[in-house]
């Protein structure tokens, strides 16, 4: 994957070690502890540690790489804010500075070289004081922490790549993979034998979650098909609604700071119970696993009967499911991918600016951003829980949103310090504390539920924790997010893999109008009209009166010309 050199790896710990990224009171005690905590540590020892710690920050640096260019996680932010756009390779040398507001204290070094706990303040989300304020939709929505995704501005960068891959078809792709992901796939319709191995080599108990995740998203979606349905306007008067599933669909699956194999039952389930045909995955492809996509994700499009899988990701991916690729090698043949009708899936601004400039070619589900999580909560709720569903979220990438709304300053306090610990605990403490102290997170502070009922609805959250008194009362009163989930025990975490909720969402205020991923997705409402001709007779002036009202007359004759009244005829006669 690409993004920064292991020698930009290096200079990224040196920047963290700089006494510039510390906080003026922590600067003295924070060199002596970044560097040697133990007096008595040989200087062979502390080299290498060093030398493990550099290391470490070029592994995160390479696994990030895909989402620093047009590969296939979400954008990062720089500095603990959001950026406008990531940094591609030409660039590096143009970084902008660390604003003071924006730098967290540094992650503790140990005698081993191994990074401690990150540390936080109790106040490591910024709070929003809305208690006493009457403001407009508009103003409401000002006020409201959202991740800056300039979607325009990647466009820019996608545009001579989505020509590349329909120019140049397998050729491109292989070229823009070793390019952004760092390696060249001999493969690139990832083979049948290489599905059937990784379903073999799948951990029993991941096998085991994933068959229920099945069984649970396929029995919410099976129940979402619509129904056809016929309406009789009078005798010989008809108009009949069909449900037509598309012929083909592009199933995104991300790959950069994660493995998404819960997204390929998201998004496969979904178009298996609409109808759809034929269904191909793309996910990009990783040097660990042979120029493949992760073994994980191949597995699971094992487990669902998708044996149509390419190793292609980012912006690139999408451009191949537009317009099809031709291919290059013999293992290609002619033809390495035929273009689909709908691309659907989550991704980074480059993939979501991809399908804005292929949207018309193909349909596509949304363009999905960073994920986000909003929390409606009272004094009844558990701290704990609220701080650990926001952390949740917030390992997904740096640029995720975690808000909470409340009414209660004690919650609030008690969230914080929950969060704190959790933050610096958790496996990805670095990524959750960029996506914590990042612009796009907030500790919301209203007059009561009613007024956090405004906030979260002019919100409108990809993903809604209602953790109150009367949780399913308020989770009525809703009308916009992307999904609801509602009491204690329904932690978003639930909706990512099991509750049967699909959990490819709106983000970034487009549940206003959008919804999430479902069988509606992938099928088309097509309506089917018979009238008998004394049904037409029936209307045929009234037709004619609004279609010259409207100065369309040949509109009102295409109706006469059935009753041999049309004004050709009658001119004829003459």
């Amino acid at each position: 994957m690409p993004g920064v050199s292991a020698d930009d790896g290096g200079q990224v710990a040196l920047r963290r070690r700089h006494d510039d990224d510390v906080p003026a009171h922590e600067a003295a005690p924070a060199a002596h502890v970044d560097l040697a905590v133990d007096a008595h540590l040989a200087l062979g020892d502390e080299l290498a540690g060093l030398g493990a710690g550099l290391r470490e920050v070029r592994e995160l640096e390479e696994l990030a790489e895909a989402d620093l260019v047009v590969g296939d996680g979400h954008a990062r932010g720089v500095g603990g804010r959001v950026a406008h756009a990531p940094i591609l390779p030409h660039e590096r040398g143009s970084v902008p500075p660390v604003p003071p507001s924006a730098r967290r204290c540094p992650r503790r070094w140990t005698p081993g070289g191994r990074p401690g706990p990150r540390h936080y303040a109790r106040d490591v989300i910024q709070r929003i004081d809305l208690r006493g304020r009457t403001l407009s939709r508009r103003e409401l929505t000002d006020a409201l922490p959202r991740a800056e995704v300039r979607v325009e501005d990647a466009a820019e960068r996608v545009a001579p790549i989505i020509a590349q891959v329909r120019e140049h078809g397998a050729d491109a792709l292989r070229d823009l993979a070793e390019r952004f992901d760092g390696v060249r796939p001999e493969h690139l319709r990832v083979p049948a034998s290489a599905l059937a191995g990784a379903l073999e080599g799948l951990d029993p108990d991941v096998r085991s979650g994933l068959e229920e995740a099945i069984r649970r998203v396929r029995a919410v979606h099976a129940a979402q098909r619509p129904v056809e349905h016929t309406v009789e306007l009078a005798d010989g008067a008809r108009v009949r609604q069909r449900w037509i599933p598309v012929r083909r669909v592009g199933l995104y699956v991300p790959g950069g700071l994660a493995v998404y194999p819960s997204t390929v039952v998201m998004n496969a389930v979904a178009a298996q119970e609409a109808g759809v045909g034929e269904l191909v995955v793309t996910s990009p492809p990783q040097r660990e696993n042979d120029g493949l996509p992760h073994p994980t994700v191949l597995a699971a499009c094992a487990l669902l009967g998708v044996d149509e899988v390419y190793a292609v990701g980012g912006a690139q991916a999408v451009a191949m499911l537009a317009y099809g690729a031709r291919g290059s090698e013999p293992q290609d043949g002619d033809v390495l991918c035929e273009p689909v009708d709908v691309v659907t899936g989550p991704g980074n601004v480059y993939v979501a600016a991809a399908k804005r400039l292929v949207r018309g070619v193909v349909g596509i589900d949304a363009e999905a951003g960073p994920t986000e999580i909003a929390v409606l909560a009272d004094d009844t709720a558990d701290p704990d829980h609220v701080a650990a569903d926001l952390v949740s979220q917030a390992e997904h990438d740096p640029m995720a949103a975690a808000v909470l709304v409340t009414p209660s300053t004690a919650l609030a306090d008690a969230v914080d310090a929950r969060v704190a610990v959790r933050a610096g605990a958790t496996k990805h403490a670095e990524r959750v504390g960029e996506a914590l102290e990042g612009s796009q997170s907030a500790v919301v502070l209203v007059d009561d539920l009613e007024q956090g009922l405004e906030v979260v609805d002019a919100y409108g959250a990809e993903h809604l924790e209602i953790q109150t008194a009367d949780a399913a009362a308020l989770a009525d009163r809703v009308r916009s997010a992307g999904a609801i989930f509602v009491g204690p025990y329904a932690p978003v975490s639930l909706g990512d893999y099991m509750a049967g909720s699909n959990h490819v969402l709106p983000t970034g205020g487009a549940a206003h109008s959008s919804s999430g991923l479902g069988v509606h997705s992938f099928v088309r409402a097509v309506h089917v009209v018979e009238y008998s001709r004394d049904a037409l007779a029936e209307l045929a002036d009234r037709i004619v009166a609004v279609a010259d009202a409207e100065d369309l007359p040949a509109h009102g004759e295409a109706v006469r010309a059935r009753f041999g009244t049309t004004a050709t005829t009658e001119g004829e006669r003459a």
